[in-house]
């Protein structure tokens, strides 16, 4: 693989790991929706993975963090655990691949950098699907709790921006890691001697006689 497109796959990694720490930090994760009775509202609210947010029609901001980890519903505790077991991913991944790219000269041994190349591609990978699965999980319950009858126009919730950001993380940390699993070590090549078919025709012909005058001499 390229200097070029080993540059181009730390790069997204790179970024596809910063934002994620915006996708986990972020309280944007579920929005108030404004539809029916609901369109008029003096209030906004934001629901997030560690606190949730009021924003008044006055444009007063009240948060407040959640005051028990254990009174969480299980589905934000685990997105919880796999947005920051995915950014301690990245963070390795982006570390090993400084240590394996062709600009550093951490390793010297060509083949031993393409390895530690798909070693962290690969940790890119894995933190790209850890963000995947907790935003498209959510997402999933917004869009089904949406049309859900039961609940009222206030119950509701839309698709935050946290949402929509952590689906671009996951991606470019896929494809980042993608890119630097593509770097195949060099094949190492084996020293044969040479026979006496690889020689020149003349060299052959000379090889030939005088094997030849030995076989005569001897009978």
């Amino acid at each position: 693989m390229s200097m070029g497109m080993e540059i181009l796959g730390i790069a997204l990694g790179v970024l596809g790991f910063l934002i994620g720490i915006v996708t986990c930090a972020l309280p944007m994760w579920k929005v108030s929706a404004f539809i029916g009775a609901n369109i008029v509202t003096a209030q906004i609210i934001w629901e997030g993975l560690w606190m949730n947010c009021v924003i008044q029609s006055t444009g007063q901001m009240q948060c407040k963090v959640y005051d028990s980890m254990l009174a969480l519903p299980q589905d934000l505790q685990a997105a919880r655990a796999m947005t920051i077991v995915s950014i301690i991913l990245a963070l390795m991944g982006v570390m090993i691949s400084i240590v394996g790219a062709k600009c550093t000269n951490c390793i010297e041994d060509e083949p031993s950098k393409a390895k530690v190349m798909i070693i962290s591609g690969i940790f890119f990978i894995l933190a790209g699907l850890l963000v995947l699965i907790p935003v498209s999980w959510t997402t999933s319950v917004i869009i089904r709790d949406f049309y859900n009858p039961i609940l009222t126009d206030a119950q509701r919730r839309e698709i935050g921006a946290s949402l929509y950001i952590g689906f671009g993380s996951a991606a470019l940390l896929i494809i980042g890691g993608g890119l630097l699993c593509t770097s195949c070590p060099p094949k190492e090549k084996k020293y044969k001697p040479p026979g006496w078919r690889t020689l020149p025709l003349a060299a052959q012909a000379q090889v030939e006689d005088m094997t030849g005058r030995t076989m005569f001499e001897r009978l």
